[in-house]
């Protein structure tokens, strides 16, 4: 039986984008991946990370990475003007995006109640540091911020040391992302009911919401979670060893694959050590079962003591750098990394969201766009605006 060719999962779905920097574009990024249309409305100045980040050839890198398969139109949002063309992309736009400080999106004329009253059935999603509502709502919030309010920060890192810093905007990314889930959530309700919804995402509560072992500790054991480093909270030996050439980490959180982890580095008498029965034991005397893994390992190359514990069955992986992952097998076979054209760089890389779908086309890696590029031929296809209102929008600098 011959079947049509597959489309984008989001093809026919129109995202009017306000966002900057980093937690929304990622979110409008994902949408675009698989097939949305979406029109970035920038300032005249544009996205602050267009001029952020690592910088090529006066081109952000940062920007390129964030802005993949958009659109992008630049309207001036403190001009009647524009905030009238605004109004009226979104009266035709399926879901709108925006990462204001709670308050200003209303204060410039494109809050979900304005909107959805012309529009009821948009799905309109707010990101913010620590959302719309409760005591912190008005802070500014900055990734760093989040990350040490959360309680992430407080148990990342060596004991010994500061708390430490994830070494991602993680904050910003998972916020993204549970934009992007919630909107296909509330795109899938709307199906049923007709009607769109607005949605309050914050930082905060998402990287709160990423903490399963820590409020598990708290919630129920009654313990306060500390920093143990690169090991396993309640686990071991699961952690980061030394080799002679370079880090490795294991993970053998029950007695088969702690005994298996004993055979490989010649000490199974310690199987039968009492400090070790169960893997509750084993995590409190972690330091001792580290000195007997890293006795063994220390005098050892990587590459020869990850084969000897892959041999064995035990879950195990050299710590590699950015590099090297960009350059593994895993990356190229799984397609991590999409081929695309820059105006300015010629051949490049992106990074499109990771899931597979069945039956469905690849993740796009369509270029960054440049500040207003598509500003005419958005207007012109959605709103029908001619040329000589354009020329005189330009004239106004509404556009």
């Amino acid at each position: 039986m011959n079947r049509p060719p597959p489309k984008p999962l989001l093809e026919g779905l129109l995202v009017l984008d306000f966002t900057r920097v980093l937690a929304g574009p990622y979110c409008t990024a994902m949408l675009g991946d698989l097939g949305a249309r979406v029109v970035k409305v920038e300032s005249p100045g544009g996205d602050d990370q267009r001029h952020m980040g690592v910088m090529i050839d006066g081109e952000s890198a940062s920007f390129a990475m964030l802005n993949r398969n958009k659109e992008s139109v630049r309207l001036d949002l403190g001009h009647p003007e524009g905030r009238r063309i605004a109004r009226q992309l979104a009266e035709r736009a399926d879901v709108v995006v925006e990462n204001f400080r709670p308050g200003v999106a209303d204060k410039l004329g494109v809050g979900y109640r304005e909107l959805s009253e012309a529009n009821p059935r948009l799905v309109y999603c707010s990101i913010s540091g620590f959302g719309q509502s409760g005591p912190n709502a008005a802070a500014p919030a900055y990734d760093i911020v989040v990350q040490a309010l959360s309680g992430l920060m407080s148990i990342t890192g060596d004991p010994q040391g500061p708390p430490t810093l994830v070494g991602e905007s993680i904050g910003d990314v998972c916020a993204g992302m549970f934009a992007a889930w919630g909107i296909a959530s509330a795109l899938f309700a709307r199906e049923r009911s007709g009607a769109g919804c607005h949605l309050d995402v914050a930082m905060f509560d998402a990287l709160f919401s990423m903490l399963p072992t820590a409020l598990a500790q708290y919630l129920y054991a009654g313990t306060e979670p500390r920093r143990v480093g690169n090991r396993h909270p309640l686990s071991s030996p699961f952690s980061a060893y030394a080799a002679a050439d370079g880090y490795f980490v294991i993970a053998a959180a029950n007695d088969k694959l702690f005994a298996a982890v004993a055979r490989v580095v010649g000490s199974e008498q310690i199987v039968d050590d009492p400090r070790f029965a169960t893997d509750a034991l084993r995590s409190r005397h972690d330091a001792a079962l580290r000195e007997c893994i890293e006795s063994w390992s220390r005098s050892r190359e990587l590459v020869a003591v990850v084969a000897a514990f892959t041999a064995a069955g035990v879950p195990v992986a050299p710590i590699q750098g950015v590099a090297d992952a960009c350059r593994s097998d895993q990356v190229r076979e799984r397609g991590l990394l999409a081929p695309t054209t820059h105006p300015v760089w010629g051949e490049s890389l992106l990074a499109p969201q990771p899931v597979r779908f069945s039956g469905a086309l690849p993740s796009a890696a369509r270029a960054a766009p440049a500040l207003g590029e598509h500003t005419e031929a958005v207007l012109t296809a959605l709103l029908g605006i001619d040329v000589a209102a354009l020329a005189r929008l330009r004239a106004e600098a509404a556009v």
